[in-house]
């Protein structure tokens, strides 16, 4: 009865409760401009080889640890001759906030092309390309550039300078937003009841963002967070929303009065919102299992997100439909009679026609999904870098630039730290040289003060191309080894390269443990609710196959290069976080469906029925929602930004199998064969189980309690 009262309460007092969650939005939205925001990437991996060798260097020699921006000269007819135009500009650079250090490329060996076409100028940062402020790095960028002109061109490279690159935004959350209205008024047939979703989810969302900015200035948030919660958040702001919207239109399709509707609305869908958020919550901070600091912060995130958008569905909608409900009651009701179809009848005849021939579409279902997810199983992980960004931006430009003078793998020089070598890393530098795929190697730069040696080494290939995260594995396997037997100095490997296969690493060793915690809470979850074995069991595997075909497809297109998409790693963490985020999704389809199969079987107890009327009353909306959801996250493909496109594509391909592949084909087959067998559960865990309802206990009359029991018995 909570819910019920929770939406009486909101009836009575909707413009008391719309007021709260304006003044929320325009509350949070003013302090969190006034306050500003403190993004910061935090790729730390404690324990690791890459993470020793940063931390050692930082407290050896502070200067070496901070990260550094290319100033790259490029002129047809030889940057000598233009001389007097680059030297002033180093010097102003020289001066400016936050620069250390600028290497004269004129006197510096082995930054001059050996055609003298191009040359690169080291500018030395006080701190690393999340400390450094972007409106530093711009000025750099701003005062190198105006060298340019006469032939000469002047572009920058470096972590720095691709976050001080401003993208374009906004552009795919507004798409998807328009892509779902359009959905929703196709759905209800009316432009009014069609905007209650949209304006739940963007009251949630800008509410959840302006709380986000003020928590990065106390805990770690990374910059990609933002964009990130909100595609979350607008896609399960507005699939919450329609879902208890839908049954609220139900129920005044049955003759219901416009405030029982609402209240039956959040008592049965409401509940379904509540359980579906928390499996997605949990499977979010789930990521806390893992320890990798870079991606807690981004799990509370979008887990606080969708908090506020279960709170705004059962709140606030609510409140818009006691205000607007006349009026939408009145189209609602039109728009049924001219449809003249009966609800869900489609839906009836697809669940009958599947449990007429189970194996079939089962059989088909699932080959569908193991082929698509066969991709994955070769999926190579890493970060994106500047040769992934536009063809217009400096970053990418500095980088053609500097393969051309100085080879593919210049980009992503790996660095050798010597700690105890008595020859200054001669030995190691002698070794390097050696090794097969090294183009060139820098000598040796002992560090004042210490046993510490520096050498800086160029691979063959590219950062990203698979050779040279084996040649990583190659000196640390093979290599080096055996030198510090005959040395008894010791070695590490570092550099962005070997930072994304430590990465990789970490992510393996502990994903069992991640995928544990957040599967069996999740299938704990479940039996609890629905009181049976096989149905937390049939929901964790098909979740897994509908992540897996996902990530296959992401490999396919961004690891494969399908499409034209220029080919290369999909990026480290967004694997883990597409676990995350689509296993929870996922519950929630299952959820919603399962919950009006459950249902009915409780007050019939008659399998075939609960199957047929499962589908037949939540069938309509699963792909609404879905539909919806698949425009949102596949407006992100839109984005220029790599990573966000590789997270659009994948949650998009994820929640559009989920419901179209599982949820109307795989799920009515599987159910209908176990029949009563799929709400078995032994009575010694009946006992033990805490009891979860998701459905009102009056709607189950004695008799109807009595048939289960039968049924169960049978």
């Amino acid at each position: 009865m909570g819910l019920e009262r929770l939406a009486a309460w909101s009836q009575r007092h909707h413009w008391l409760a719309i007021g709260l969650w304006v003044a929320v939005l325009a509350g949070v939205t003013v302090l969190s401009q006034a306050v500003g925001d403190d993004y910061h990437d935090e790729h730390t991996l404690p324990g690791t080889e890459s993470q020793q060798l940063s931390d050692t260097l930082e407290d050896a020699a502070p200067a070496q640890a901070g990260d550094s921006v290319q100033v790259v000269l490029h002129d047809e007819d030889g940057v000598e001759a233009q001389r007097e135009r680059i030297e002033p500009m180093l010097g102003e650079l020289s001066t400016l906030p936050h620069v250390v250090h600028v290497a004269d490329p004129f006197q510096t060996p082995g930054t001059m092309s050996e055609d003298g076409t191009i040359a690169y100028a080291t500018v030395t940062l006080d701190g690393t390309a999340a400390d450094v402020p972007a409106d530093a790095v711009r000025d750099i960028i701003d005062t190198a550039q105006a060298a340019s002109g006469d032939g000469l061109a002047v572009e920058l490279g470096g972590d720095a300078v691709r976050g001080a690159e401003e993208s374009e935004g906004g552009a795919a959350e507004g798409a998807g937003m328009l892509a779902a209205l359009v959905i929703l008024v196709f759905m209800f047939g009316s432009f009014l009841a069609a905007t209650l979703p949209l304006i739940t989810a963007v009251f949630a969302v800008g509410s959840t963002l302006g709380v986000i900015v003020l928590l990065s200035n106390v805990v770690t948030i990374a910059t990609y967070t933002a964009p990130l919660m909100m595609l979350v958040g607008l896609g399960v702001g507005i699939d919450y929303a329609l879902l208890v919207f839908a049954r609220y239109r139900s129920e005044l399709l049955a003759g219901a009065d416009r405030q029982q509707a609402a209240r039956t609305a959040l008592d049965t869908a409401g509940r379904s919102v509540i359980f579906a958020g928390t499996t997605v919550i949990i499977a979010l901070l789930g990521l806390f299992a893992l320890g990798l600091g870079s991606l807690q912060g981004v799990a509370l995130a979008v887990a606080l997100t969708v908090l506020v958008t279960m709170l705004a569905s059962l709140t606030l909608l609510p409140s818009l439909l006691t205000v607007f409900g006349k009026r939408i009651e009145k189209r609602i009701l039109a728009h049924a009679q001219r449809s003249k179809r009966q609800p869900g009848a489609r839906w009836r005849r697809l669940a009958d026609a599947v449990r007429r021939r189970p194996l079939p579409p089962l059989v088909a279902a699932v080959a569908v999904l193991l082929a698509l997810s066969a991709p994955a199983l070769g999926m190579r992980l890493g970060f994106a870098d500047a040769g992934n960004e536009a063809t217009s931006a400096t970053s990418r430009q500095a980088y053609d630039l500097l393969a051309e003078g100085f080879g593919p793998g210049f980009n992503g020089p790996l660095i050798v730290l010597a700690e105890g070598s008595s020859d200054g890393g001669a030995a190691l530098a002698s070794a390097l040289e050696e090794t097969d795929g090294v183009a060139g190697v820098v000598p040796p730069q002992p560090l004042p003060g210490t046993d510490l040696a520096l050498v800086v080494m160029f691979p063959d290939s590219a950062p990203q191309d698979a050779e040279t995260a084996e040649l990583v594995h190659h000196l640390r396997d093979d290599v080096l080894p055996p030198l510090e037997s005959e040395t008894g100095a010791t070695y590490l490997v570092g550099g962005s390269t070997a930072a994304a296969e430590d990465f990789s690493a970490a992510v393996s060793d502990r994903l069992p443990l991640f995928v544990a915690v957040v599967v069996g809470l999740s299938a704990l979850l479940l039996m609890a609710v629905f009181r049976s074995v096989w149905v937390p069991v049939k929901a964790a595997v098909l979740n897994l196959l509908s992540i897996g075909a996902s990530l296959g497809v992401v490999t396919l297109v961004f690891g494969e290069g399908l499409f034209g998409v220029p080919a290369g790693p999909v990026e480290a963490f967004v694997p883990v976080m597409i676990f995350a985020i689509v296993f929870g999704l996922s519950m929630d389809y299952e959820v919603f469906l399962v919950s009006r199969m459950h249902e009915e079987w409780r007050r019939s107890g008659n399998a075939v029925r609960a199957v047929r009327e499962g589908l037949a009353t939540t069938g309509g909306v699963i792909t609404a929602a879905a539909a919806i959801m698949v425009v949102v996250f596949g407006a992100f493909l839109l984005s220029p930004d790599r990573m966000l496109q590789q997270f659009g594509l994948g949650l998009a391909v994820a929640v559009f199998l989920d419901a179209v592949v599982i949820r109307c084909l795989i799920v009515p087959a599987v159910m209908s064969l176990l029949g009563e067998r799929a709400w078995w559960l032994p009575r010694w865990l009946d006992r033990i189980l805490p009891h979860i309802a998701l459905e009102r206990a009056e709607r189950v009359t004695h008799g109807d309690a009595d048939a289960v029991a039968a049924g169960r018995e049978r």
